[in-house]
């Protein structure tokens, strides 16, 4: 009889675990669920974003970026109305249909840039971007991201995904002209796309990666706006999160790390973000910067907000990517020709025409003292100043 009893009541504790259990599952599923719609279903909410600021901009700065934002993007309508454009489409391996446009300078020229827009948005949100590659004569390519726009998907690929279609978009244009010469330009999710993209084995036609406001891993820019958005912990909500993105999606939060991807990079990265952005914080910046295993460069724009940089101090922006030096080599020589006759200094073996970035100024060459120009020299890496070519 209490054997008989012992076994009622094990097999009534073995039934509550197991309703426990799949409680627990359907408990954790209906979460995971939940933020899945939220984050990344092309339908979701997740570019609603209401936060307290934990960054405040200065009223100054602020009317600077809404002034030059204007400005910037009237005149990257304009250069869009009146630009050659061809849309194109591609398969990714997946088997969707993603969309873009081609804006076309010379259909001879060999310098391509490919822009990509960020986190929900579009095309339209980087033509000043593109508008500005345009100018120093490059043609550009716009693609709709996945889950975005014209493009098909059902999910936003936070850049992990979408670094394989990058590899589409670069062999587009490789097949149209395998002399291209390519650079990468991203912001925002479309920054985590080039610098996750950076880490596989991309053509040799890549020369650059500019990455703008770019974040260390989807698992952390998530964790980071759970915090933010809802103040719940990650644990255990982003994993009931990535079980589901898996199922679902397709892929891995925790895998889907550009810290590890700018690790394995070859191709030369630039990195900007605003000390002010509230989305992806500056420290993320930090760790890519110093995690990248490349020829690297960093440009931090004070008081700019998430991807403002470019209008907070557009001068200083561009400046970076193509450099003074670079449309004007002839007085940066005659200057080094003074400065070395000056010093006595030998030529930077970076560049047998040129000064090295370390030992002279930019904007119209000032020169600096002979003491701190051999100072300079001493500590000097080689670097050029830009890493576009």
């Amino acid at each position: 009889m209490e054997n008989i009893k012992k076994k009622k009541i094990i097999k009534t504790i073995i039934i509550s675990i197991t309703i426990l259990i799949i409680l627990i599952a359907g408990i954790s599923y209906g979460i995971g669920n939940y933020f899945v719609n939220y984050a990344i279903a092309r339908s979701g909410n997740g570019g609603d974003r209401q936060v307290k600021d934990e960054v405040t901009l200065s009223q100054e700065s602020e009317d600077v970026i809404q002034k030059n934002r204007k400005e910037a993007t009237e005149k990257a309508e304009e250069w869009s109305n009146s630009t050659e454009q061809k849309n194109v489409e591609i398969t990714a391996k997946d088997g969707i249909k993603l969309k873009g446009t081609e804006y076309i300078v010379n259909t001879e020229n060999n310098k391509w840039a490919i822009v990509l827009h960020g986190y929900r948005s579009s095309p339209k949100s980087v033509l000043t971007i593109g508008e500005h590659f345009s100018k120093e004569g490059y043609n550009v390519l716009i693609p709709n991201m996945r889950g975005c726009g014209e493009s098909e998907g059902k999910y936003i690929g936070m850049g992990w995904l979408d670094k394989d279609d990058l590899q589409v978009w670069i062999k587009l244009i490789v097949e149209q002209n395998e002399n291209s010469e390519i650079i990468l330009h991203g912001s925002s999710m479309g920054s985590a796309t080039v610098l996750m993209a950076s880490g596989d084995n991309i053509p040799s036609n890549v020369k650059a990666i500019i990455a703008d406001s770019g974040y260390t891993s989807v698992w952390d820019i998530f964790a980071s706006e759970a915090k933010k958005r809802f103040n719940i912990p990650k644990f255990p909500v982003l994993n009931m999160f990535q079980v589901v993105a898996q199922i679902r999606a397709g892929y891995n939060i925790k895998k889907a790390s550009a810290l590890d991807q700018v690790k394995k990079s070859k191709t030369p990265i630039l990195f900007i973000h605003g000390d002010a952005d509230d989305f992806v914080p500056e420290y993320m910046c930090e760790q890519l910067y110093e995690a990248a295993n490349c020829k690297k460069e960093k440009l931090i724009i004070e008081g700019a907000g998430h991807t403002d940089s470019k209008y907070k101090e557009p001068e200083t922006y561009y400046n970076k990517i193509w450099p003074h030096s670079k449309k004007e080599p002839n007085s940066w020589r005659k200057s080094w020709k003074r400065l070395q006759t000056a010093t006595n200094v030998e030529i930077c073996p970076a560049n047998t025409n040129l000064p090295c970035a370390c030992c002279a100024s930019s904007g119209e060459r000032s020169l600096r003292s002979t003491t701190s120009i051999n100072a300079a020299w001493r500590s000097c890496d080689n670097i050029p100043d830009t890493i576009v070519p």
